[in-house]
């Protein structure tokens, strides 16, 4: 499929700086009538009417180029014509049904078991967000291993309901409603851009995993026999982190030699996003546990799963439920929005231009005084800001300078981040070269502004 008949023509396109006045209008009603805890129209101000392939308008007819993709959910582009004819006809036959099988359940279930290495073999549908997978995951591993712990990893963000949020690590999330699940340890990532090690990659050893299997091995570490351990193979919110190639195998083999189970997230991973099927792939382990949301919806639709190893499916029925475990369109678009990926070989594509795209931030990256470093695998691109190159002293503010001019001049982008101070790019996987390019355009621009306004 050529991607440019996916997309509007034209973009960017701003025919009024935004908020323009109907999306002001529109901004004014949910701020009075909605729950203050609206957040992403105050960073990006718009209401947006259409959306298109890898760009969106909003109501005042300004056209943007989108580097956010619903947070990792468009993987195969607004409105995309094929998932939409297969959702607007399972409209007019089933949209609801529980766990009860149905002829659309059973086809995601089966291009989902094609794409997923074979040990992989069963799955389970549950709630519609991918914190409902997290919770999920977290009492499989639990009813199996009858241990209470769990581990996660600084910089990790695994949702925002009660037990997802007690594995997520940002205080911003959580320090207003704690005490959340008791017995959740955090251990450091293979963050080496600021490595807790002080190491360098030339001379990495692993500190951070020999720390891991340091609080498993020492009596006196104050962490008990977990249950499971959870991990996202490139770090999403935590700023687009991207392990080294031994890491991930070394928490692997840590887990095997413990008996702990270990669950892989690719809620925001999976599906192409870091050229391969799943992120996991890229390091050559197999989990015991993978969690799933997001881009297997389609083009939106509520969905989440975890997919495990047969020897865990020993929880009884009714151990996890939920009253929108059942959405059959979902079903329906999420298996149309696979085979799509497959067909249009959206791996290469993501790894092919994701590999353009971090080229041409690694040249900003050279001759820009406040980039530290870009960084990612596939469309999961990372641009951390600093306000020196030689402390890495992180720089917040111009993090939200840049997104907001940015938005000014027509391309969405989202911020993240230990410190909020990296720039994420998670485009929908059908976007162009020349879409691309507009777009590293307009961000380099608005770089240049932050630079400058360091001066004054």
């Amino acid at each position: 499929m050529d991607f440019r008949e996916l997309s509007f023509p034209g973009a960017p396109l701003i025919k009024t700086p935004p908020p323009g006045p109907k999306s002001k209008e529109h901004l004014d009603y949910q701020s009075f009538h909605e729950g203050s805890a609206v957040s992403y129209p105050r960073a990006m101000p718009m209401a947006l009417s259409r959306a298109k392939g890898a760009t969106v308008e909003d109501v005042d007819g300004n056209l943007y180029i989108d580097f956010f993709g619903g947070a990792g959910v468009m993987n195969v582009g607004h409105s995309n014509p094929e998932v939409i004819e297969a959702a607007t006809s399972q409209l007019t036959n089933l949209t609801h049904s529980l766990d009860v099988p149905n002829p659309a359940r059973r086809a995601l279930v089966e291009t989902l078991l094609s794409l997923l290495p074979d040990s992989l073999n069963k799955v389970f549908f549950g709630g519609p967000t991918g914190s409902d997978a997290v919770e999920a995951a977290i009492k499989l591993a639990r009813y199996n291993s009858q241990f209470y712990p769990l581990i996660a990893f600084e910089g990790g963000y695994h949702g925002m309901s009660a037990g997802a949020l007690s594995l997520s690590s940002g205080l911003g999330f959580k320090e207003d409603f704690l005490p959340l699940l008791p017995e959740v340890h955090f251990v450091p990532y293979a963050y080496c851009y600021r490595c807790l090690f002080r190491k360098k990659p030339d001379s990495c050893e692993l500190d951070c995993a020999k720390y891991l299997e340091h609080i498993l091995e020492d009596p006196h570490s104050g962490v008990g026999k977990p249950a499971a351990l959870i991990v996202e193979a490139i770090q999403g919110e935590g700023g687009s982190i991207v392990p080294p190639d031994q890491f991930i195998p070394k928490v692997r083999e840590i887990c095997s030699k413990h008996g702990i189970i270990l669950i892989v997230d690719e809620i925001q991973t999976g599906f192409c996003r870091t050229g391969k099927m799943f992120a996991f792939e890229h390091t050559g382990i197999l989990p015991d546990i993978v969690t799933m949301s997001k881009a297997l919806g389609g083009i939106g639709f509520p969905i989440s799963c975890v997919a495990y190893k047969e020897e865990l499916d020993t929880w009884p029925p009714g151990k996890h439920i939920g009253t929108f475990r059942g959405h059959v369109v979902a079903y329906a678009a999420g298996r149309v929005a696979l085979n799509f990926m497959v067909e249009n070989k959206l791996v290469e594509h993501a790894s092919h231009l994701g590999r353009s795209m971090l080229s041409w931030l690694n040249e900003i990256e050279k001759d820009s005084k406040i980039v530290g470093e870009a960084r990612g695998k596939g469309l999961m691109l990372g641009i951390e800001l600093v306000k020196d190159k030689e402390s890495k002293e992180p720089a917040p503010e111009l993090a939200k300078r840049v997104r907001a001019s940015c938005h000014s001049h027509g391309l969405l982008i989202e911020i993240g981040g230990h410190f909020s101070n990296v720039a994420r790019f998670l485009p929908p996987l059908i976007l162009t070269e020349e879409l691309a390019l507009k777009g590293i355009e307009i961000f380099e621009d608005a770089i240049r502004e932050a630079e400058k306004s360091m001066k004054v």
